[in-house]
C-alpha cells in the first residue's frame, strides 16, 4: 500500500548524493551450509506477496528447488482473499482503482466546463465498482498461481511456523499438518492492519483489508489514522460521494515533508472532508438501528464527544506478521518493539535465515522495494551476485485526491541533518493548464483552485546545489515521480534542472522553471502559464 516512515530509512530515503549500492565483499558471501544434508526444498520462501514471489521465482530460474508458502487468516468479519500478498488484494491495486473511480467523478466538472453535455446528477454504483475490482483482482490471484507453476515453485497453501533452524511446521486450513525442511528460508509475510485496542474496534470497525471488498456502500465513513492509508481512503470516499471524516491523532503523513502533508490536508478539507484533529477514539457501540457510535477524546483539551458513522475503518498502522512463526525456534532475532526483524543486507540473526518486505526493521513499506530485494537476493544466494538492495532514494507516492510524489528528504529531515543555513529550497505554487477552463464552484470553494499544484527541490548548498528532496504534488504526481528517481540517483544538482529544456505545457516542466526560494521572502504563487 505505499510507505510507513521508520527511522532512520523514511519512505522518502536520507541521502545527499547517489550512489551505487556496495558490491558485496568476499566476507558478505552467503554463508556455506551443509550441502551433504538432505533438504526437501533448496528455498522455501514463507509468504506469497510481491516480495515473496519475485525471489521464489527468481531462485527457481536459477535451478534451485524452492517452495512458497502463502496462507491469509480472515480478518475479523471474514475477509480472505487469494496469492498475491497485500499490495495486489488490499493495498496499492484495489486503491489505486478506486482512487481513479473518484478521479473520473470530479472530472465530470470539468467535461462540462469544456462543452460536454453531461446530466447535473449522475449515478455511482458502488457495488458494480467493487465487483470490477474484485474481478480483476480474481485475474491476478490466477496468474500468479500459474506464474509459480510455470515456473516450477511448489505453492502450498499453509501456515508456516518454524520448529528448528532448518523445519517448518505447515498448517493448512483443513488443520492438516505436514513438515518440510530447507537449506535456506526467506521470510516475506509483510504486515497486516493495527486495531486500537478499545471496546468495539475489532467487532465493530473495518480496516483496508476489507474496504475493496465490502459489498454494501459504505455511506458515512469515519477514517481513524492520520497515515496514508487513512488519507487515501477518505479522498476516494469522498470523491465517491460518501460524507467522510478523518480522526488524527497528531500530525498527517508522519514522515513525510509536513509542509505538503499540511497542504494536503487542507486541500481535501475545503472539498468536504471533516477532520476531527486531534483526537482518539475511546470506544465503539452498534446502536438500535445499526449505525456505529464513536466515542472519543481531543487530545488538546481532554473533551469527550461522540458522532455516528455507517462505516468506521481504522488506519493507524500496520503489525508485521511475525509472531505466529516461532522465529526463537530458528535463531531469528526480531525488534521488540514492533516485532520486525533485523536483517542488514536482509540477512537474520540466522546465517541462513533472510527477510524481505514490509516484514523488514527500519524499511520502506513498498511494493517495489521488496520486489527488488527479492530479486537481488536470490541472485547473490544462487547467482554469483554482488549488488545488495539500496534503500535509498526510493520514489513514493500518496494516492489522495492532489496526488504527493516524493524523492529524497523531506525539507524538516533536510534541515535538521545540514543546518538551515545549509539548505536552500525552490518552491512553486501553480496550476495546471487542463484546470483553467473550470471555473465551477461548491459552497465557495472553487472545483478547480488556484495554486494549489506545488514542486519543491531541496538542495545542498554546501554540495553544488544537490538535490536531496524533490516534492511534487498535483494530477499524475506518480507519473512525474517516477522519472526523477532516475536523476537523482545519478546525483543531480539544482543547475542540471535548470539546464534541462521543460516540456510545455505540463505540470513536470515546474522543475526546469524553479527561481524562487523560500529565504528570498518572494512569492511562491505563479501567476500566468
Amino acid at each position: 500500500l505505499g510507505g510507513a516512515a521508520l527511522a532512520p530509512f523514511p519512505p522518502h530515503g536520507a541521502r545527499s548524493i547517489a550512489a551505487a549500492p556496495p558490491a558485496m565483499a568476499a566476507q558478505d558471501a552467503p554463508p556455506a551450509l551443509d550441502g551433504e544434508a538432505a533438504y526437501d526444498y533448496d528455498l522455501v520462501v514463507i509468504g506469497g506477496g510481491s516480495g515473496g514471489l519475485a525471489c521464489s521465482k527468481e531462485a527457481a530460474k536459477l535451478g534451485k528447488k524452492v517452495a512458497c508458502l502463502d496462507f491469509v487468516k480472515p480478518t475479523p468479519i471474514g475477509t480472505q482473499w487469494g496469492l498475491g500478498g497485500t499490495c495486489v488484494n488490499v493495498g496499492c491495486i484495489p486503491k489505486k482503482l478506486m482512487h481513479q473511480a473518484a478521479l473520473l467523478g470530479e472530472s465530470f466538472s470539468d467535461a462540462r466546463a469544456f462543452g460536454w453535455g453531461l446530466p447535473p446528477a449522475i449515478n455511482f454504483d458502488w457495488a458494480r465498482l467493487v465487483q470490477g475490482v474484485q474481478d480483476h483482482i480474481g485475474s491476478l490471484n490466477w496468474g500468479y498461481r500459474v506464474a509459480l507453476r510455470d515456473g516450477k515453485v511448489t505453492y502450498v497453501n499453509a501456515m508456516g511456523r518454524f520448529v528448528d533452524a532448518h523445519t517448518l511446521e505447515c498448517t493448512t486450513r483443513a488443520g492438516q499438518v505436514s513438515r518440510m525442511t530447507a537449506q535456506r528460508f526467506v521470510i516475506a509475510v509483510g504486515g497486516r492492519p493495527r486495531y486500537l485496542g478499545v471496546p468495539g474496534d475489532k467487532e465493530l470497525c473495518i480496516t483496508s483489508d476489507d474496504i475493496f471488498s465490502l459489498p454494501h456502500a459504505p455511506g458515512k465513513t469515519l477514517c481513524v489514522g492520520a497515515s496514508y492509508i487513512s488519507l487515501e481512503t477518505a479522498g476516494f470516499l469522498a470523491g465517491l460521494g460518501f460524507p467522510v471524516s478523518v480522526m488524527p491523532r497528531s500530525i498527517l503523513l508522519r514522515g513525510f515533508d509536513q509542509e505538503v502533508a499540511e497542504h494536503i490536508g487542507l486541500y481535501m478539507e475545503r472539498h468536504g472532508v471533516t477532520f476531527i484533529r486531534p483526537a482518539v477514539p475511546t470506544r465503539f457501540d452498534r446502536t438500535a438501528d445499526g449505525k456505529v457510535a464513536v466515542s472519543f477524546k481531543r487530545m488538546e483539551t481532554g473533551a469527550e464527544g461522540r458522532e455516528e458513522f455507517d462505516t468506521v475503518i481504522i488506519a493507524v498502522g500496520r503489525d508485521a506478521q511475525t509472531e505466529d512463526l516461532n522465529l526463537p525456534a530458528a535463531g531469528v532475532d526480531v525488534n521488540p518493539l514492533n516485532g520486525k526483524i533485523i536483517a542488514p543486507d536482509e540477512q537474520t540473526s540466522a546465517p541462513h535465515i533472510y527477510a524481505i518486505g514490509d516484514v523488514l526493521d527500519t524499511r520502506q513499506e513498498l511494493t517495489p522495494v521488496a520486489i527488488k530485494a527479492g530479486q537481488l537476493l536470490a541472485q547473490r544466494l544462487y547467482a554469483g551476485g554482488t549488488q545488495r538492495m539500496d534503500y535509498n532514494l526510493v520514489p513514493t507516492t500518496v494516492f489522495t485526491p492532489l496526488e504527493y510524489g516524493c524523492i529524497g528528504m523531506a525539507e524538516e529531515l533536510a534541515i535538521a541533518t545540514y543546518g538551515p543555513d545549509n539548505i536552500e529550497v525552490y518552491h512553486s505554487y501553480f496550476k495546471p493548464l487542463e484546470w483553467q477552463v473550470n471555473h465551477e464552484e461548491a459552497n465557495g470553494v472553487s472545483h478547480r483552485e488556484d495554486n494549489v499544484c506545488y514542486a519543491k527541490l531541496v538542495c545542498n548548498k554546501l554540495d553544488s546545489d544537490r538535490v536531496l528532496g524533490l516534492h511534487v504534488v498535483g494530477p499524475n504526481a506518480g507519473e512525474i515521480t517516477q522519472g526523477y528517481a532516475v536523476a537523482m540517483r545519478m546525483g543531480a544538482c539544482k543547475a542540471d534542472f535548470d539546464a534541462t529544456v521543460g516540456i510545455h505545457p505540463t505540470m513536470s516542466e515546474e522543475f526546469t522553471l524553479l527561481r524562487v526560494t523560500r529565504r528570498s521572502g518572494q512569492s511562491p504563487y505563479k501567476t500566468g502559464c
